[in-house]
C-alpha cells in the first residue's frame, strides 16, 4: 500500500526541508538525512494544519519566533522515535550487577545514594528494567540507596513513562515472574506497579543544551542507549562532554550496542568486561 500523500496546498520544497532541517538540528542536535525526507514532510504538514499556518512559510515562522516555544516542543515530541521495551539489550544490565556496581561500592567513602541517569528514558521500558533488575539480582540493594533518574526531550513521552501502562509486545521478554510481582493486568495491557512508578524520577532534558543539562551531576552510571546514532560529530561531541561532567570520576557510561565514544571524546577509558563494553570517566589520581 502506497503512503497517503500531502495536501496539494501544502507543498515542502527542498529549500524548505533544508531550512528545517538546519533549525531542527541547532534545536535539538538530531540530524535528519534524505532517507527521512516522507517522515519530515509528514509531520510538518501535520502542524501546519493543525496550528492553520497555510504555508511552510508562515509555519516556520512561527517556529522560529513564537515566544513561549510551545509549537516546537511539540513538534520535537512528533520527530523523535520511542521504539523499545523492557529487558532491550539485557546483557548490559547483568553487566551493571555482575561488573559496575562492584566496582562502585568497593571504592566507595560515604554512604550517599548510588545514583543512575538513563537518557532518553523514551517510555520508561529501560529504567523500569533497570530497577526491576536491581530488585531481583543485585545483593546489593539491600544495602544501598538506589536513585534512577530517566530523562527525554519529549515531554509526550516523559508522560506516558510516569504513566506506566504498556502493551503485550512491550513486555513479551520479561520473565512471568516479574510480570506477575510487578505489573497489573488491564483491558489491553499492563501497568507498572506504583512502588516501581515512584522509585524513578522521570524529567525533561535536551542533551545538545549545556543550560538544560547543568543541573544534572554526581552520577555513577548514565545509560545512553541508542541516542548517540542520529548525532552527527559536533553533537555527539557535546554529548559524550555533558555525560563527562554529568559523572563522578570513575562512573560509567553504557552505550547502544552499535554505538562507540571513540571517534567522538578521548575523556574515557574503554573499560572490556565480561558482559559488556563501557566506556569510564577516570580516576581522579590526585
Amino acid at each position: 500500500m502506497k503512503p497517503d500523500p500531502a495536501p496539494a496546498n501544502i507543498r515542502i520544497s527542498d529549500e524548505d526541508f533544508q531550512k528545517f532541517r538546519e533549525f531542527f538540528y541547532r534545536k535539538t542536535g538530531i540530524q535528519f538525512d534524505a532517507s527521512k525526507r516522507y517522515f519530515v514532510d509528514k509531520r510538518l504538514v501535520e502542524r501546519i494544519e493543525a496550528t492553520d499556518s497555510g504555508t511552510f512559510r508562515s509555519y516556520f515562522t512561527l517556529l522560529r519566533f513564537q515566544a513561549s516555544s510551545d509549537e516546537v516542543q511539540l513538534l520535537t515530541n512528533l520527530m523523535t522515535v520511542n521504539e523499545t521495551y523492557f529487558f532491550r539489550e539485557e546483557y548490559q544490565f547483568q553487566c551493571l550487577v555482575d561488573s559496575l556496581l562492584p566496582e562502585i561500592v568497593a571504592r566507595k567513602r560515604d554512604q550517599r545514594a548510588i545514583r543512575i541517569w538513563v537518557v532518553p528514558s523514551s517510555s520508561g521500558e529501560e529504567p523500569y528494567s533497570i530497577a526491576i533488575y536491581l530488585l531481583e539480582r543485585w545483593p546489593g540493594i539491600n544495602h544501598w540507596d538506589v536513585e534512577i533518574v530517566a530523562s527525554d526531550i519529549d515531554t509526550r513521552i516523559l508522560a506516558r513513562a510516569r504513566e506506566g501502562l504498556y502493551s503485550i509486545r512491550s513486555v513479551q521478554h520479561l520473565p512471568a515472574k516479574y510480570l506477575q510481582r510487578y505489573f497489573r493486568r488491564q483491558a489491553d495491557g499492563y501497568q507498572i506497579c506504583d512502588d516501581l512508578r515512584e522509585s524513578v524520577e522521570f524529567t525533561r532534558v535536551n542533551v545538545s543544551e549545556r543550560g538544560d543539562t547543568r543541573g544534572y551531576r554526581d552520577f555513577d552510571v548514565i545509560f545512553c542507549r541508542n541516542l548517540l546514532i542520529y548525532f552527527d560529530d559536533v553533537s555527539r561531541k557535546t554529548a559524550t562532554e555533558t555525560f563527562y561532567d554529568a559523572l563522578k570520576p570513575g562512573g560509567f557510561v553504557c552505550l547502544g550496542h552499535s554505538e562507540s565514544m571513540s571517534r567522538s571524546s578521548s575523556l574515557y577509558k574503554v573499560r572490556k568486561f565480561p558482559e559488556a563494553i563501557v566506556y569510564q570517566r577516570p580516576l581522579e589520581t590526585s
